[in-house]
């Protein structure tokens, strides 16, 4: 790989050390700073110029602050000449405020899109957005990889009998299809409620038979996990053997790690796309790492190569 540098945002240090680590490279040198009057500063301490940059930055809070600091780096970069300018972000930043499904509110997601073209990007790697279409806000390139894969790979392993896919709402259940059809199981589908701004999703029932077998719910994140909980409780009270969750991103907030401790699943499996602290850290979770894909899917830009294949490997 020629004329490539990958510099690590504050939060983002352990991901993008193990991108480096796969493809053999050494981090790129950076100093990050918060003056007295709370302003940040971003140095990068080596040359960049007419180099590829890959800049990583993580969503772990808070995250206004990652916002600024993945700026300012965006900027510190392309004011070192550099060729082009590589956001990985795991996790993209806003990705639920993707509509104006309300009178009178943002659509924060393509601000951020904007935001990240001004300040000098040319191309964003994320993985699993909350909506597909964040995509088509950027003018520049955005590639969109997959957790799916490596997903199914760790259950595969887990010879599940009786499986059933379970989607969490009529939205999820294109995703759950897709599982269904790997892992050739029948889906189920939750009856789900959501009123205005409240996160807890109410569910009354499920469409499909769990009675006796291993449920599955995949989603592409996990937040408050009020709406996984809903759905762990319907499957219990409907006689689901038991419970696994599978989902990208967990982002594991307010009251999260209480409700799946307290909780009818058996295990929920996340990726590092955001960090997990040591205080939300639970014998229930298991983190698997996606810093591989991101790796394959930098070599195969920096190499002028599809990333196509991608959605097959991993």
């Amino acid at each position: 790989m020629e004329n490539i540098k990958i510099f690590a945002c504050k939060s983002a240090e352990n991901f993008t050390k193990e991108i480096c680590d796969c493809l053999n490279l050494p981090m790129g040198k950076i100093s990050s700073m918060k003056f007295k009057n709370d302003n940040n500063f971003v140095q990068i301490l080596e040359t960049v110029r007419e180099q590829d940059v890959y800049i990583v930055q993580t969503t772990q809070p808070p995250v206004n602050e990652r916002v600024m600091e993945l700026l300012i780096t965006i900027d510190a970069v392309k004011r070192a000449s550099a060729r082009k300018i590589n956001v990985v972000l795991p996790y993209f930043i806003y990705s639920r405020s993707d509509k104006k499904d309300q009178p009178r509110v943002p659509v924060t997601a393509k601000l951020m899109a904007q935001l990240i073209e001004a300040a000098g990007a040319d191309r964003v790697i994320t993985c699993d957005l909350h909506n597909p279409a964040i995509q088509a806000y950027f003018s520049i390139n955005c590639d969109r990889l997959s957790a799916q894969n490596l997903l199914q790979a760790y259950f595969s392993e887990k010879h599940l009998k009786d499986m059933v896919i379970v989607a969490t709402d009529a939205g999820s259940s294109k995703k759950a299809y897709k599982y269904s059809e790997y892992f050739g199981c029948p889906i189920a589908l939750i009856d789900k409620r959501r009123d205005g701004n409240d996160d807890r999703a109410i569910a009354t029932t499920v469409i499909g038979e769990v009675k006796d077998k291993q449920a599955v719910i995949f989603d592409d994140e996990v937040d408050t996990a009020g709406s996984m909980i809903e759905t762990a409780q319907i499957l219990e009270k409907f006689g689901a053997k038991e419970i696994y969750a599978g989902c990208t991103h967990g982002v594991l907030s307010g009251p999260a790690i209480e409700r799946i401790k307290n909780s009818a699943i058996k295990e929920l499996v996340i990726t590092n796309t955001i960090p997990l602290p040591e205080e939300k850290k639970l014998d229930k979770i298991t983190v698997l790492s996606i810093a591989p894909l991101f790796a394959e899917a930098i070599r195969r830009i920096n190499e002028a190569k599809p990333l196509g294949d991608l959605f097959k490997m991993y």
